[in-house]
């Protein structure tokens, strides 16, 4: 609370507000006792600084997730923490170990998955996030380590979600305690499963709640000695039985009796149901539906859950019977008898429902009717019947209908109980208490009178917890706690259940007289409590009264306070429902001994509530409790809406304001000791910085500002209350202060600045003036300058002007005297030549004309003559025409072979892409037809020569005239003719020639594309070749593990396995996945080909020879003698091992994979097996690693299951009918890897050139044996590396507090703080140590770098996996210092996974993606300028949207004081959250560590390289050893 002395002017408080419950402003005027405070909200109030609170501006973003570390602990500061909280979706929040969980009214499966359970397993209380996990594993722990029964008390008003928080505690009691079966369902599972059958019975529509729980439940977990659960039991307390009778608006009765009304047609029928509306016990109500309900499909829901309970259908009938019987009864009025005080059924309507009641509780109507209307009173006398008024026989109806359904549900009860099922011998147990919360209501009566009644004994046995803690927690700090008082609500429980002056003593009495009213009772309330400081007597009301309650006055109406307590033993209503023909209804109305029936026991509502309240008080008090407050956000049960005075009025019903009250009397305010010098080292920090403890350092600050009576424990800082606000007012000084000085500093530079800057203008200013007058000088002198200048340049411009007009006219003058003349000169020339020209044509002409004529004659005459001759000529030749005929037939022979050869060559264009034999031939023809029609061309040619010879010469004996004269001859021009066809004939071969080459090319071209188109058909060949060597090792492998498996199915049962119960079971499993697998068929290999180490055989027939069945006496000691051999450590031959070799050359010398029985196997695995049962020495299990891994590849490559060659025939069958069958038939008959040989006992080759042995059945065990063998060990190193770097990383996700501490204590410490950085990342380089002796292990014993990939690749998983969630499930590990801190770890591994290199670390540095990505982002700056989609793309792509909105709102920034993501990024990320979870079940924010094994045999056989096995010396046990011969190397 602040005091005057704390408050002041600019001070941030809390003030109280109608509408906000509280709301923070800053103080502005103080006025004495008074404060004016400007709100937040803008409102400016005047509040008695009695009622002001003080607010911590320094709290943290996020809020804090225990409120006990909160500066101020007072109802506004727990208000708000709640709600930041809240708004964050972190809706657990711890008060000391009182955990409040806000119903979030949305699904959060993430908060409650196996992940998140696992993560909770074992956890320190506090370390992780408030969860109702935590609770619950504490609670276990407890049970398990100090064997005392524990109870969880789960309280809130209807709404809260107590009984989601009860489902989620159960769910991990049963993570936890393992679960034991009954009828195939676990016992949690039952206990769930009976919520729908005692919800439908046992809840009901309140104002606050459509499904209110009008009951206690408490539900008892039993576990066994191994903490296993065993059995549970159900408890109910306090069933609201006058809620049958009397509703009020707008409540439900029960859903029961809703459901029945909605149930199929032919219920309704058979139990003469209706509408809602129809029946008095519903229709006080106008609300008969729920919103979002339906009531049929609820019934039907019921029905099922009845059968998974195990009520049978006839039991469920006479349930729902009894239930109809009861509506069907409060539907009976009464009317006064004719006789006085007598009451009979009121009209046809009533008898109706009388008889329907009789009918269903099968009774006698008119005995039921008796039994309502007229009681039997018993005196010593005599039997004396008397009548009942219709008052008396309605209450006496009600009375009837409360009883039976009383009885009812406790026989559901029992019935559940049964069905669960639970352990007689169990000694502990865990309690879950499920009650209603405290109400108070504008109408509260008997009911709320009961249910705030319970709640104050709970809260005193709250408080007492409390005070117990707030002890154990002074004790622990070892402080003196002598004087704090201890608040008890005592006196308000005597008020009501005290003996003989206690309210429900006195109502008792009051309902035990017929004559007593509501009005008497409440004047003998007034009477009896008038002095009483917790009762108070309203002045309106008469009958009304007030009890100021914990939670705060409540006011009652006791107008039927007496009716709802009455509760009868009705003799009458025993005997009627005890002789029912239904067994049902019989047996819930059992025989009662004689002395209870001779009369009327009087019993009541108060009493027996009271009875069982002290039953469940008693129970708890024998447990240790664990307390969880269930809080309702707000009434429209909406998410995302916190209604803040909604909320302080759960808190304080809740008990929790309550606890903070018992906080508040001793030492409200604890700080850890460099918590309280970081945040007050300021006021002494001339103590800060010297060498002191913590401890002495804090209290040296106390003493100095002069506190009294605070206390120093171990490890805190206990402060009373108001200290801590007091202690600010200080610091604020302090800094109030210093702010000053930085301020007169700031205002000296400033003005100083100031200043300095306005000489420096006024001296530039004066420059400027005076360069302006100067300017202003020199443009008068410019202007004058230039006038002049003007004028000079004008005078010049006119005289020039002038000048140049002159000029230009004498100019004009010249140009057109001078063209005149030019053109009179023009005009005479051009005629002059005119003349001329007509001369000349004239004499042209007449010459030209004279010409022609001369030419005329001259021709005509020449043709007289030569036409004489010409004819003289044609005579000498006619008789050559003849020779010519002969000439022509030879064109024509040519035309048509031409012709021939044109339609060859079309013929040859269209068969061009036929085969090459025929285009040889027909070039070949081609080229014989162009030698022919070449020849007859050349003879041709010659006669054509011999003819122009003929003609030569007849010319030359012709007549002088001829020579020199031109004769044109007809025949001549003929054979021109003929020589151009020839001609064109030649062009026409000289073409077909050149198309005959680029058909020849062409050819060349093809035949170059073929061979080309060959070679690649040769390489497809070698790959289809290389593909069906790898298909056919394939197949092997397939028909191998066949036979394998069809070996194992038929001797499995006679199989003698190892003594190694891993073994056993392993090898158990994979004869069942073999024989599951059984359908998967292989394409084996043909049978090896061994004709072709005939030599072989014929040098060494033993090889061949039938494998013995049972090895003889030296056999068996050859076998001793190696077991105690490979019993040592042989070491290594370079990087081969040398027993594995030793072990594989011996069993192949021995042949033991073929024999059928044998027992080396077995004693080579018992060996193994020995030799690694101490699982901490990791050189012994990296020593067994490499030999097995080693052995196992031999022997992959190697054995080969017998079975095989039984199945090649069909599947050769089923793949030579294809075309790639046949194509693969000559590869697959080429014999696989016969290389094996013996010289002198020593074998030849390496792996690969290997013969394998068709293998019998204990071969191929041990093989499984082997790798089961490979799997565990490799386990075990992992497992190993696992235990040791897990205490180390639990350090390395939160940085030392030195770290902090060294903030405070200043810069002239800096060697402390670099010790300090070298202690930061001490337990990083630990892990970095632990990884670089694991691997010199690994390396040195030769472990192949396959399989050390892979342990680090998981390895490094792990610690991304561990460090990830813990930074998720911890607020203070989510700020920028830490994230500094982790980064610098981050680089540790970085640097390691660098020097281990590639071989070695593999890809484990990308294992750490996720908390990589995640510290990335705590320590980046300007996080508020961040998008969604730059932080979801960009910094942390591999982070889903849960575990991004998780950092962003966890996030704090203990250096700079920064912000994280702006409000928008979040609500953008609440939004993708919800509709993530709207569309599928969100995954959880948490990854999962993978121990499974990561690779398989066939991985190892590929990885590992070639070994050779033949140099390996023998060690000395087995060298001279005669039997051993074969195991010395033999040189070349």
């Amino acid at each position: 609370m602040g005091t005057p002395v704390n408050i002041i002017v600019g001070s941030h408080v809390w003030v109280e507000d109608h509408s906000l419950a509280w709301v923070d402003g800053e103080v502005s005027k103080l006025n004495g006792e008074d404060a004016e405070i400007q709100t937040s909200n803008g409102k400016r109030v005047v509040a008695n600084l009695s009622r002001i609170y003080p607010k911590d501006m320094e709290a943290p973003a996020g809020g804090v997730d225990d409120m006990t570390k909160l500066s101020y602990l007072h109802e506004p500061g727990v208000l708000q923490n709640l709600k930041i909280r809240y708004e964050l979706n972190e809706i657990y929040t711890y008060t000391g170990n009182i955990l409040i969980a806000i119903n979030p009214f949305q699904r959060l499966p993430h908060l409650y998955d196996a992940h998140m359970m696992q993560q909770y397993k074992g956890a320190p209380f506090g370390e992780l996030s408030p969860h109702v996990f935590a609770v619950a594993d504490v609670a276990y722990r407890a049970m398990i380590n100090e064997g005392k029964s524990n109870s969880i008390l789960v309280s809130g008003e209807s709404g809260a979600g107590k009984t989601e928080t009860t489902k989620m505690l159960m769910r991990y009691l049963a993570f936890l305690g393992g679960r034991v079966a009954t009828e195939g369902r676990t016992v949690e599972q039952q206990v769930l499963e009976s919520n729908p059958v005692l919800e439908a019975f046992g809840n009901a529509k309140t104002v606050r709640n459509n499904n209110s729980s009008r009951f206690g439940k408490f539900v008892e977990i039993q576990f066994d000695k191994q903490g296993r659960i065993s059995g549970a039991a159900i408890r109910t307390y306090l069933l609201e039985r006058s809620r049958v009778c009397q509703i009020s608006d707008p409540e439900r009765n029960y859903h029961c009796f809703y459901l029945l009304c909605a149930a199929p047609q032919e219920e309704i029928e058979k139990y003469k149901l209706g509408n809602p509306k129809s029946f008095h016990y519903l229709n006080q109500s106008n609300c008969y539906e729920l919103v979002g309900v339906s009531d049929a499909h609820d019934y039907l829901a019921t029905r099922r859950a009845m059968d998974i309970v195990g009520i049978s259908g006839k039991e469920q009938d006479a349930i729902f019977r009894v239930v109809a019987a009861i509506l069907h009864l409060g539907n009976i009025e009464f009317t006064k008898g004719k006789e006085i005080d007598s009451s009979v059924p009121k009209d046809e309507k009533s008898k109706f429902h009388l008889n329907m009641t009789a009918e269903l509780l099968m009774c006698d109507p008119r005995a039921l009717e008796d039994a309502l209307c007229k009681r039997v009173m018993i005196t010593p006398e005599e039997v004396i019947k008397r009548s009942l008024d219709p008052l008396g026989a309605t209450v006496s109806r009600d009375g009837l209908a409360k009883t039976i359904y009383s009885r009812l549900f406790d026989w559901l009860v029992d019935k559940i109980n049964v069905s669960i099922g639970q352990d007689p011998n169990s000694k502990s147990l865990i309690g879950v208490l499920d009650i209603y919360g405290f109400e108070s209501f504008k109408a509260n009566s008997f009911e709320q009178f009961c249910i705030n009644f319970t709640n104050e004994k709970l809260q005193q046995h709250f408080n007492q917890h409390v005070f117990k803690m707030e002890q154990e927690e002074y004790t622990k700090e070892a402080i003196d706690w002598s004087y704090i008082e201890f608040v008890d609500n005592q006196d308000v429980l005597d008020l009501i259940e005290k003996k003989p002056g206690g309210i429900v003593a006195l109502l008792d009495e009051a309902c035990m007289f017929p004559k007593s009213t509501h009005e008497t009772f409440a004047n003998k309330l007034y009477q009896t409590f008038k002095n009483h400081k917790r009762f108070i007597k309203p002045k309106l009301s008469r009958t009304d009264f007030t009890i100021a309650h914990y939670a705060g006055e409540v006011l009652y109406q006791s107008d039927q306070f007496l009716d709802k307590n009455k509760d009868y033993v009705v003799p009458e209503h025993q005997d009627l429902l005890s002789a029912s023909k239904c067994s049902f209804v019989a047996g819930l109305f059992p025989l009662l001994p004689e002395e209870t029936t001779k009369s009327s026991k009087f019993s009541s509502i108060g009493s027996r509530f009271k009875l069982q309240l002290q039953q469940l008080m008693e129970t708890l008090s024998s447990t240790e409790p664990h307390y969880i407050r269930c809080v309702k956000p707000n009434n429209l049960l909406k998410p995302a809406i916190f209604e803040n005075v909604n909320i302080m009025q759960q808190l304080r019903c809740g008990g929790v304001l309550e606890a903070i009250r018992i906080s508040c009397a001793g030492y409200p305010t604890r700080r850890a000791f460099f918590e309280f010098i970081n945040r007050f080292g300021v006021l002494a920090p001339e103590i800060v910085e010297g060498n002191h403890d913590e401890k002495v350092i804090c209290g040296k600050i106390l003493e100095k500002k002069g506190l009294k009576g605070f206390q120093i424990g171990k490890t805190k800082v206990f402060l009373r209350a108001g200290q801590m606000a007091e202690l600010d007012a200080r610091r604020a000084e302090v800094l109030s202060n210093a702010a000053k000085t930085i301020q007169h500093r700031i205002r000296t530079h400033n003005a100083r600045k100031q200043f300095i800057a306005l000489r420096k203008a006024t001296i530039h200013v004066q420059s400027l003036w005076r360069g302006r007058l100067a300017c202003k000088f020199f443009e008068s002198m410019k202007r004058e300058a230039g006038a002049v200048k003007i004028q000079k340049n004008i005078r010049r411009y006119q005289a020039r002007k002038g000048y140049s007009k002159l000029r230009v006219s004498g100019l004009v003058l010249q140009t057109g005297l001078r063209a005149m003349a030019a053109r009179k000169e023009f005009r005479f020339r051009k005629q002059t030549k005119a003349a001329i020209i007509m001369q000349t044509r004239w004499r042209c002409h007449r010459a030209s004309s004279y010409y022609k004529k001369l030419k005329r004659a001259s021709i005509v005459s020449q043709c007289r003559w030569r036409g004489r001759i010409a004819r003289r000529e044609l005579r000498k030749l006619k008789m050559a025409a003849r020779e010519t005929g002969a000439l022509k037939e030879a064109k024509d022979k040519l035309e048509k072979h031409v012709e021939e050869l044109t339609w060859r060559l079309q013929l040859e264009k269209r068969l061009r892409t036929d085969l090459e034999e025929a285009k040889t031939q027909e070039i070949t023809k081609l080229q014989n037809s162009l030698q022919s029609m070449q020849i007859k061309i050349d003879e041709t040619s010659a006669l054509l020569v011999k003819e122009r010879e003929a003609a030569r010469k007849a010319i030359e004996e012709a007549p002088p005239v001829i020579k020199e004269k031109q004769v044109i001859v007809e025949d001549t021009k003929r054979i021109d003719s003929l020589t151009g066809e020839v001609e064109s004939l030649k062009a026409s071969l000289h073409l077909e020639e050149q198309r005959a080459d680029n058909s020849e090319r062409r050819y060349a071209e093809a035949q170059e594309s073929i061979e080309e188109k060959q070679k690649k058909l040769q390489e497809t060949e070698g790959k289809v070749h290389q593909l069906l060597e790898s298909l056919s090792r394939l197949e092997e492998k397939l028909t191998n593990l066949e036979s394998e498996n069809q070996v194992l199915r038929q001797q499995a049962v006679s199989v003698s396995m190892a003594p190694n119960k891993f073994l056993s079971g392993r090898s158990k499993s994979i004869v069942q996945r073999s024989a599951e697998g059984g359908h998967i068929v292989g394409d084996p290999k043909p049978a090896l080909d061994m004709h072709s180490h005939s030599i072989i055989q014929r040098d060494h027939p033993e090889v061949e020879e039938k494998p013995q069945k049972s090895l003889n006496e030296k056999q068996q000691e050859n076998q001793e003698l190696l077991i105690r051999c490979i019993a040592q450590h042989l070491g290594f031959a370079g990087n081969r091992p040398i027993a594995a070799c030793i072990i594989y050359k011996c069993l192949l010398q021995w042949r033991s994979f073929e024999v059928e029985r044998t027992s080396v196997f077995d004693r080579i695995i018992q060996t193994i097996g020995n030799a690694i049962e101490t699982q901490d020495n990791n050189d012994v299990l990296a020593y067994w690693l490499s030999n097995a891994s080693t052995l196992l590849l031999l022997l992959q490559r190697t054995l080969k299951a017998s079975g095989a060659a039984g199945m090649a025939p069909q599947r050769r069958r089923s793949s030579s009918a294809t075309l790639f069958g046949r194509m693969t038939q000559s590869f697959r008959g080429t014999p696989q890897g016969v290389n094996l040989s013996f010289v002198n006992g020593g074998l030849n080759g390496g792996v690969d050139t290997l013969r394998q042995v068709e293998a019998k059945y204990p071969a191929l065990l041990f093989k499984q044996q082997l790798t089961a063998y490979v799997e565990k060990i490799y386990g075990m190193i992992r497992d190993n590396l696992k235990k040791e770097i897990s205490p180390l990383l639990g350090l390395c996700i939160q940085a030392p507090r030195i770290s902090r501490a060294s903030l405070v204590k200043g810069s002239s410490r800096s060697l402390a703080n670099s010790a300090a950085q070298q202690a930061l990342i001490a337990h990083w380089q630990g892990i970095v140590k632990s990884l670089g002796n694991f691997l010199n292990t690994l390396k040195a014993n030769h472990v192949p770098p396959f399989l050390v990939r892979k342990v680090f690749t998981q390895i490094f998983s792990f610690i991304n996996v561990q460090l990830f969630n813990s930074l998720l499930l911890r607020r203070e590990c989510c700020s920028f210092s830490n994230g500094e801190y982790v980064k610098a770890g981050l680089a540790e591994l970085e640097h390691w996974c660098y020097k281990a290199t590639d071989e070695y670390a593999g890809s484990a540095w990308d294992e750490l993606k996720h908390i990589r990505q995640a510290i990335g982002f705590l320590v980046i700056h300007q996080k508020p300028k961040k998008t969604l989609d730059e932080i979801s793309h960009d910094l942390c792509p591999v982070l889903s949207i849960q575990q991004l909105y998780r950092i962003s709102t966890m996030y704090w920034d203990d250096k700079y004081g920064t912000h994280s993501v702006s409000s928008e990024v979040i609500s953008n990320m609440r939004v993708l959250m919800t509709e993530d979870s709207n569309n599928a079940v969100s995954n959880s924010f948490l990854l999962d560590d993978d121990s499974s094994i990561p690779f398989s045999v066939d991985d190892i056989s590929k990885s590992m390289e070639q070994i050779d096995i033949l140099d390996i010396e023998p060690p000395p046990l087995i060298h001279e050893n005669s039997g051993f011969s074969f195991l010395l190397p033999r040189a070349d």
